[in-house]
């Protein structure tokens, strides 16, 4: 791992999205979150939560609308070049219809010294989330996990999405 990458336990994210009273986890697994697959895996397994598998991130958002719709509680995974897919999802159906939906999106490419990004993926996240008017919060240390369930309770108190986005690695 490079210096400037930093790493949260998997575990610890999923039992902060599970104190959330989250139901379902929207997500298509890459290969940079082995570990959180993982642990929702295990989470899945004890009937703590179902993690439905998407093909494309597409599909991400009028999943969660279905799973809002029935009454469920859905947190959607995708990394920040599957957010920009979604994007259309997000706009029309997200903001649109208000939903309040929990999006943790891995942010590829991320430097902490912005200067260092030469990924557009990580480039035009944040440029992107502020175009939708999306409130967005970084995650760059085990210390910061706590604002996982406050941008839940944002997410829902304001009837409409919010990110975290992941700057870093699962372990």
């Amino acid at each position: 791992m490079e210096a400037t990458e930093v790493s949260v336990r998997a575990s610890e994210a999923v039992a902060q999205l599970l104190a959330c009273g989250i139901t379902h986890v929207v997500w298509l697994p890459d290969s940079e979150s082995s570990f959180l697959y993982q642990a929702l895996q295990r989470a899945e397994r004890a009937g703590q939560v179902r993690v439905v598998p998407i093909c494309r991130e597409g599909e991400a958002i009028p999943l969660a609308l279905g799973l809002l719709m029935g009454g469920q509680r859905p947190v959607i995974i995708i990394q920040n070049t599957g957010f920009f897919e979604a994007g259309d999802s997000l706009r029309g159906q997200a903001l649109d219809f208000g939903l309040p939906l929990l999006l943790l999106i891995g942010y590829r490419g991320w430097r902490p010294d912005r200067v260092e990004m030469t990924d557009t993926a990580a480039i035009y996240l944040e440029p992107v989330l502020r175009a939708y008017g999306v409130p967005f919060y970084l995650l760059d240390s085990p210390a910061a996990l706590p604002i996982i369930p406050q941008a839940y309770a944002e997410a829902q108190a304001r009837r409409g999405p919010v990110a975290v986005l992941i700057a870093g690695e699962w372990e």
